[in-house]
């Protein structure tokens, strides 16, 4: 019984992760500018224009300035698309399109601090009907994004919501009060010098492939930098098995579990820095 409550007096921690080129390898949103274009949301112009933004994007980034101009020109063009229909394409197209560009580094990060009790943020600037499903695939526990405004079941170009830069920080200080986490004992990663305040909100921040700006800030701060740069199916990493039933399976998935952590600990002493 003592242990019991020492454990539910211990505060909480959680990992806060960005996803684009952090969790993903490319723009969660751009990627999806095809299936969009098959379902006869966008035209082709449309498509090549967001393809060149993705190329962009890849290349070195985004500041400030891109990002606004982004967020304009994607809330314009979604302006009359039916909700419903979209959750459809990216529910439909969502393994096929993201699952072959997520890190397989972040994603055994999400496995060590999961492990570690930690629950797992992802905190992006994309809309809500993209990073959540995409949370759901990664096990996330929360999703925090940007949510557009509805109107009669169609978007209407305004955002109600919008989770950049010092917003992000914003939403994960209300998130951890609600959730009771320990902010200086919990870690952020993110690539982009726009979170900045996502960053020096937590007590541990990393720099995940940073752009310039984030690498400079990390550099004077002495944040700690990751490179992730093998992205992988998922179900690559952990091959699927015939599954028993009955005792069997409760037995196999204890010694699986016992494994997993040491395979995991083993990992994380070769690559990364130990996350106490």
């Amino acid at each position: 019984m003592l242990v019991l409550v020492e454990n539910h007096l211990s505060p909480r921690t959680a990992a806060f992760f960005d996803l684009d080129k952090t969790v993903i390898a490319k723009s969660s949103t751009l990627a999806f500018s095809r299936p969009f274009y098959q379902g006869g949301l966008i035209n082709r112009r449309a498509v090549l224009r967001t393809a060149y933004a993705q190329f962009v994007y890849l290349l070195g980034g985004a500041d400030h300035d891109q990002m606004e101009g982004m967020r304009k020109y994607l809330s314009d063009m979604c302006r009359g698309w039916n909700v419903q229909q979209v959750r459809e394409i990216v529910a439909e197209t969502l393994h096929d399109l993201i699952d072959p560009i997520i890190y397989d580094e972040a994603a055994s990060l999400i496995e060590e601090h999961h492990l570690a009790g930690r629950d797992v943020v992802i905190v992006s600037a994309s809309g809500a009907e993209v990073v959540e499903p995409i949370g759901e695939m990664l096990g996330a526990d929360h999703v925090i994004a940007t949510r557009m405004a509805v109107e009669d079941g169609c978007y209407t170009g305004g955002i109600e919501h919008y989770v950049y830069g010092p917003a992000k920080a914003r939403a994960i200080t209300e998130l951890a009060a609600i959730e009771g986490y320990d902010l200086k004992r919990s870690f952020s990663y993110s690539d982009s010098v726009t979170d900045v305040p996502m960053l020096e909100s937590v007590g541990h921040p990393y720099a995940v492939n940073p752009d310039r700006g984030l690498r400079r800030e990390a550099a004077s701060r002495e944040w700690p930098m990751l490179t992730f740069s093998r992205p992988v199916r998922l179900h690559q990493r952990v091959p699927a098995l015939t599954m028993p039933s009955g005792p069997v399976l409760a037995l196999a998935a204890v010694g699986a579990a016992a494994a997993t952590a040491g395979l995991v600990w083993y990992a994380a002493r070769r690559r990364r820095p130990t996350l106490s």
